[in-house]
């Protein structure tokens, strides 16, 4: 009967700690292509044929009056570094890092947007 005992209470923690677990786990969703929003946290503006975009948590802004608007990435366009979170992929024996539904090369020092 002990023995019993214990192993109800090991039962116990265990799924005690797999739902603490569980409740750590954060989804992050690529904001629909046209939100806008009135700031954004420390953003990288970058041109790319003369237009200038911002570059903030691995989402892509266009700047619109005051405001934000989400935009697609535009293909050719570089960045300096990829948020946290990027996954290396190998596609057609090509190194890829693919960061919400994007795409991206490494290119010297840089990171590029391509299409898949």
């Amino acid at each position: 009967m002990k023995n019993f005992k214990i192993l109800l209470i090991g039962i116990a923690l265990f799924g005690a700690m797999i739902t603490v677990n569980a409740q750590k786990t954060v989804v992050r969703i690529y904001p629909k292509h046209g939100t806008v929003v009135t700031t954004v946290k420390k953003p990288s503006v970058i041109v790319h044929k003369k237009t200038n975009f911002y570059f903030a948590d691995g989402v892509w802004y266009k700047a619109r009056a005051k405001k934000y608007v989400v935009c697609g990435a535009p293909v050719g366009i570089k960045v300096r570094k990829l948020p946290r979170g990027n996954k290396v992929v190998v596609v057609n024996g090509r190194k890829l890092y693919k960061y919400k539904g994007i795409w991206y090369k490494k290119s010297g020092r840089k990171y590029v947007v391509v299409n898949v």
